[in-house]
Order: C-alpha cells, then structure tokens, then sequence
C-alpha cells in the first residue's frame, strides 16, 4: 500500500444495512465498480465523495475513512 491510502469501513456499513454497492452507487451518483474499488482500496475518494458517503450513512466522514488500517472486529486497541 502507498503512504496516501485511504482505509474504509464502506464494506462494513453497506452490509449492517444490507445495502449492495449498485444501491450506494445510484444513492451517490456513481458506477457501482467506484463502490468496489473505493472498498478493496483501490482508489481514494474525492473530499465531496468522501462527504457524501458520510451523509449516506449518517455518520461523521472519520467513522467511515481514516489514515491507518481500522482493527478488526473483536481487536482491542492498545
């Protein structure tokens, strides 16, 4: 990985809410591939992507993207 990736809990979320990444893809305007590639980190979202996926779920943009990889579900951070 680069040191600009950009980690995401966007695979997370979609299935708490049981929604498929062609259903994100039309609620934010993009090709359901953008919701592959932006989960598999394969591509960085824009600030206003990054924003708009934020509201989508209805939490803060740092919820969703951070800098430095999220511990798995059931690690505890030190």
């Amino acid at each position: 990985m680069s040191a600009e990736t950009i980690y995401n809990r966007i695979a997370m979320l979609r299935a708490e809410r049981g929604i498929s990444r062609r259903q994100l893809a039309e609620a934010l305007g993009v090709h359901y591939q953008t919701i592959g590639y932006l989960e598999r980190g394969e591509y960085s979202p824009s600030l206003y992507l990054a924003l708009k996926i934020a509201q989508y779920f209805e939490v803060g943009v740092e919820v969703i993207f951070s800098t430095d990889p999220f511990p798995r579900l059931g690690e505890r951070s030190a």
